[in-house]
């Protein structure tokens, strides 16, 4: 039931309950009588896609994930309590894949082909106080358009706002710091009005910033004439004494409230995001926040949300971005779409730094029906929709607009570039531009006029590190001929594979399936054991990174598996170092003991390697300790030690610098040789006079099911879920990693609405109640219509079951 009222001020409604649905092409559906009666009956956001049958048939194919596609129509019949004639009305909706037509009362409003962008429509003219009827179609059986899974349908929120018909345009008010000095914040806001009478009118803008608590700490207001039928702009400053910045470790932030107002009266009222930090890009230094050196540690992060698909509820985002941040990961890049705005909402709330991104193509194709067909009508648009709405993340801090252009050696290339970097200026001054190359150095290399476009802002490599004498030399090359380049990794190396699973030489492994890659880091196939020459790659790089200030940061290649971008039978890429329930690989501890301060100690392989007990084994350590022990079944096998950054002599040539201790290889990761047997393996570090430890056992036959939730309560309504994580067990509590037992979920109170265990090669559906485990791990994520206790069945056969309860409040 809508909540509009009468009142003159903005009003904003959650447009995301009670739709219809069909699946497939209907005739005429548009028509206000037609009947929907036997439609599916749901909520949005929604992703009909992830609720179809992998098949290598279907026709996106692997670039997808062998997800179905095609057609879809949605509908909502809805009245307007306190309906009038002196407002405007108008839908807004985050994002439908793809190719949307929408309609209200059987006329239509327009179509929008790009599934990523924001838009809106004016209901105004069409409006009725009751009986109202809105279609959309969304059409994505054109297929393949993408390189990754997108999801099909409405899979982002709506809304229906009303405001007065002199108004705040939409992502009209523009906040940013312009300056921090004397503890003094000067906060700029940048707004635009648009008169829709055909009366001149004379009125107020106020600006009002308050603090977390709702306490107002700054205001500003200045008189303002506003012509009929235009657009008027008005630019204010405000002054916030004793500012609490925005930063990683305290992300704080403020409201920025604008009125409207006419003769003292307020006739409408956006409220904004404010984060109070400067941002600087030093040609020689790098990044700078709140005037301190930060190095982007960053990740690429796809849209989906693994079981959730594309429809991801906010909490799925939220957990997952926890878990980044716990290994040190400060910054991610939108790869290769402007993201849902939630999901920088989040970003905001929690400390991370992004590179928000718009396109994947221009007007070269990477795919027969991708979105260069619609980019020369629709760039300016969609680049505008994602600037505008985005610029008051204080956690942007870079637009990209752009990933793998093969206009990036092209005639055509330098000019686009040109063209799209001035949108973002226009729009927003005060963050530079970046796209993610690939072709810098190669046999195909960008023009020199491509990079050029980039040379007062940031030139981003995609694997710096892949051509000749970059592997060694990297960025340096061009810092030397280029030295006022500005430079960032926008995609890098990661440390992905398949988590659990090792691909030994000599070994066999009772759990990989067909196609896994190694949970070692592998690059186009080559693996040396444990330790391959990804992995090495990967280190070289970091080390590089870390001694050249210059280097902005680095976006590896992924933070989380993706679905898409696979080969049958899988449905999606392992490269990320969480897979995509969010539990983690042994990538991530890498990551964290070069990206963290806090203390590392994580050994693999597992060991569990039944039959191949008296061959030799590769024990690998990711660790920050100053030096590890290695113990097998109470054996030492010796003590070594890695230093990363190396520390020089201090106060005279025979001094070591405080803190320095002696490595025992130059590489990043340490390893013993050892004589496998089933039993322990332990890894005793030592840092700062501390003594840590880390002990994987064998594990035996699965016994018992563990089920863990990762919040004690949850919130009862859209967006906020539950994640039931279950781990298969022996009898003395250890984790089986070879286990893959078929677990069934039996939840009460609540509904289960998906199933992942990371295992990209099963094909069962997410959306069904039960799911093989994987390397003895498997999720379940839980949503609540009311509130009330939930509990949580786990069962397997021949296992002892485990059973949760919580609570949605």
């Amino acid at each position: 039931m809508l909540s509009l009222s009468a009142q003159p001020s903005r009003e904003t409604v959650n447009f995301d309950q009670d739709w219809r649905f069909v699946q497939k092409d209907v005739q005429n559906a548009q028509a206000p009588r037609f009947s929907d009666n036997s439609w599916r009956m749901l909520d949005l956001p929604h992703d009909w896609s992830i609720e179809g049958e992998n098949l290598e048939s279907n026709p996106g194919g692997g670039s997808i994930g062998y997800f179905p596609t095609g057609t879809g129509w949605y509908r909502k019949t809805f009245d307007v309590p306190g309906y009038s004639r002196d407002k405007l009305y108008s839908i807004e909706f985050d994002g439908v894949y793809m190719n949307s037509t929408v309609w209200i009362n059987g006329h239509e409003l327009g179509t929008w082909p790009y599934g990523y962008a924001s838009f809106s429509y004016d209901l105004t003219p069409y409006l009725k106080a009751s009986g109202n009827v809105i279609a959309v179609k969304v059409d994505n059986s054109q297929q393949t358009n993408s390189r990754w899974y997108t999801g099909s349908g409405i899979y982002r929120h709506v809304r229906l706002v009303a405001t007065a018909k002199t108004h705040f345009t939409k992502w009209g008010v523009f906040n940013y710091t312009k300056d921090i000095r004397d503890g003094r914040a000067t906060v700029a806001v940048e707004s635009t009005l648009l008169n829709e009478t055909r009366d001149f009118l004379r009125a107020a803008v106020r600006q009002v910033v308050l603090d977390a608590d709702g306490r107002e700490v700054a205001s500003a207001e200045c008189s303002v004439d506003i012509l009929a039928g235009a657009d008027t702009p008005v630019a204010q400053t405000l002054t916030v004494e004793n500012p609490r910045l925005w930063d990683l470790d305290d992300p704080y932030l403020y409201t920025l409230r604008s009125l409207l107002l006419v003769n003292g009266k307020e006739i409408d009222r956006v409220e904004s995001t404010l984060g109070i930090r400067t941002i600087e890009y030093d040609i020689d230094k790098g990044f700078f926040l709140n005037g301190n050196h930060v190095k982007m540690y960053g990740v690429n992060v796809h849209h989906d949300g693994g079981a959730v698909g594309a429809a991801v509820p906010e909490r799925v985002w939220e957990r997952r971005l926890e878990i980044l941040k716990s290994g040190g990961c400060n910054a991610i890049r939108t790869a290769h779409n402007a993201p849902a705005p939630e999901f920088l909402g989040l970003c905001d709330k929690l400390g991370m730094l992004v590179m928000d991104e718009a396109f994947d193509q221009w007007v070269t194709p990477k795919n027969n029906n991708d979105y260069f067909q619609y980019f020369d009508e629709w760039h300016a648009r969609d680049l505008h929709a994602m600037v505008a709405r985005d610029r008051n993340h204080p956690s942007v801090v870079m637009w990209s607009i752009g990933n793998e252009i093969k206009d990036q050696y092209t005639a055509a290339g330098p000019g686009i570039a040109r063209e799209l970097i001035a949108i973002c200026h226009k729009l927003d001054p005060t963050r530079l531009v970046t796209s993610g190359n690939d072709e810098i150095a190669s046999n195909t290399p960008a023009t020199p006029e491509f990079l050029a476009a980039f040379e007062n802002d940031i030139v981003g490599y995609n694997y710096p590190d892949r051509w000749r004498e970059r592997k060694e030399l990297m960025y340096a090359i061009d810092k030397a001929e280029f030295p006022q380049r500005r430079v960032v990794g926008t995609e890098t190396g990661g440390h992905g594979g398949t988590r659990g699973v090792y691909n030994i030489p000599g070994f066999t492994a009772e759990n990989a399936p067909a196609g896994s890659a190694s949970s070692a880091p592998v690059w186009r196939g080559r693996r040396g054991g444990l330790v391959s020459s990804g992995l090495i790659d990967v280190e070289r790089r970091w080390v590089f990174n870390r001694a050249y200030d210059y280097v902005i940061g680095d976006f590896m290649w992924t933070g989380i598996d993706y679905y898409g971008e696979t080969r049958w039978p899988s449905r999606g890429a392992g490269s990320g170092y969480l897979d995509n329930c969010g539990f983690k690989k042994d990538g991530y501890w890498f990551f964290k003991s070069l990206w963290s301060e806090e203390p590392v100690l994580h050994l693999l392989p597992h060991w569990n390697w039944r039959g191949n007990e008296g061959k030799i084994m590769q024990v690998v350590c990711y660790t920050n300790m100053e030096e590890v022990e290695l113990f097998v079944n109470g054996k030492s096998y010796g003590k070594k030690a890695t230093e990363y950054p190396r520390r020089g002599v201090d106060i005279s040539w025979s001094q070591p610098a405080p803190g320095k201790h002696y490595a025992t290889t130059g590489d990043l990761h340490l390893t013993w040789d050892v004589e496998y047997q089933p039993g322990e393996i332990k890894a005793v570090g030592l840092r700062d006079g501390k003594t840590y430890e880390e002990i994987i056992r064998t594990a035996g036959d699965p016994a018992q099911l563990r089920a863990t939730v990762d919040r004690p309560s949850f919130k009862a309504e859209p967006g906020d879920v539950a994640h039931i994580t279950v781990e298969v067990l022996d009898a003395d509590g250890n984790l089986c990693p070879n286990a893959d037992n078929l677990v069934k979920f039996n939840v009460t109170g609540a509904r289960l609405i998906g199933v992942e265990s990371g295992n990209m090669s099963d094909l069962g559906s997410v959306k069904a109640s039960e799911r093989k485990a994987f390397s003895g791990m498997c999720l379940g994520i839980v949503a609540a219509d009311r509130p009330g206790q939930v509990s949580v069945e786990i069962t397997a056969d021949g296992l002892k079951p485990s059973t949760i309860t919580f609570t949605a409040q």
